[in-house]
């Protein structure tokens, strides 16, 4: 599914000559190629499920956050906005993200299903979270209320 609104965001960006969408689904499309070829080394000739490619789109946006925080320093806005809309287009693919509330009462069920009682759990508790909101939460917020609530 992902791929398919992948390829059709592609069409429409060349269509509508929307170059910041365009180049930004190429950069996705680059990606996700070199994953399914990394994939198929170990075997899987279809490629990465749907759950590895939201992985990737959330890799691709941190990689751009940790770019602003870089670019304004330098004082370069022109290049952090440039990653701003990058990550728009990006967010555009990924289902709706979990709020603050939302992860918080994610984590606590975790912790209470998997029985965690402190940090040495967290390993099992964040995996356990990739597992079952795969592409919907953002991990980094997710460790640090799992690393309160078992600290």
């Amino acid at each position: 599914m992902l791929r398919t609104d992948l390829n059709n965001r592609l069409k429409e960006a060349m269509r509508a000559r929307d170059a910041r969408t365009l180049s930004t689904v190429r950069l996705i499309l680059a990606a996700l190629k070199d994953r399914d070829i990394a994939a198929r080394g170990t075997g899987n000739m279809a490629g990465i499920d749907e759950p590895e490619i939201l992985r990737l789109l959330q890799a691709m946006i941190k990689q751009r956050r940790e770019s602003i925080a870089l670019y304004e320093q330098g004082r370069r806005i022109d290049l952090a906005d440039r990653e701003r809309a990058e990550i728009a287009v990006i967010e555009s693919f990924l289902p709706h993200q979990m709020n603050d509330d939302e992860i918080a009462a994610a984590v606590a069920a975790v912790i209470a299903e998997s029985g965690a009682a402190g940090v040495k759990d967290m390993g099992r508790v964040m995996a356990a979270l990739r597992e079952r909101h795969a592409g919907t939460i953002d991990l980094a917020r997710a460790g640090a209320v799992a690393k309160r609530l078992l600290g």
